[in-house]
């Protein structure tokens, strides 16, 4: 470890967190420009070619013009993303009790009378 002293790994180490974070910033700025509905396509493509050129000062400047609504976007899919989950699951957990109340009523521990209102019950909520 003589021909590489110990400043010189923490500065390696330190560049290498550098461009870690600025490929993030950078995929992150790109997918929230293709990700905005509030752009068109031509705005669209103008920001990209803007942040592929000229990556430092497009990045800069979108995050200083659209960076406040970065956060409010990524929070309105992340909340629609979990609505769109949570309805899948729902369904799902209405399938296995419509699925259990049908085994109930094939072995006779529901009369068919139970089974329509546990049904109706069940397609309700």
């Amino acid at each position: 470890m003589d021909g590489y002293p110990l400043l010189n790994l923490f500065l390696t180490m330190m560049y290498l967190f550098l461009w870690v974070i600025w490929f993030t910033l950078l995929f992150r700025v790109i997918a929230d420009i293709f990700r905005d509905d509030g752009l068109n396509g031509w705005a669209k493509a103008a920001w990209t070619v803007f942040v592929i050129v000229l990556p430092f000062l497009g990045v800069f400047v979108y995050l200083v013009a659209r960076g406040r609504g970065m956060g409010g976007r990524e929070a309105a899919r992340t909340r629609e993303l979990e609505a769109r989950h949570l309805a899948t699951a729902g369904s799902a957990g209405h399938a296995e009790e419509l699925a259990r109340l049908a085994e109930l009523k094939e072995h006779g521990a529901l009369t068919a009378e139970e089974y329509q209102r546990a049904k109706d019950k069940v397609l309700a909520a």
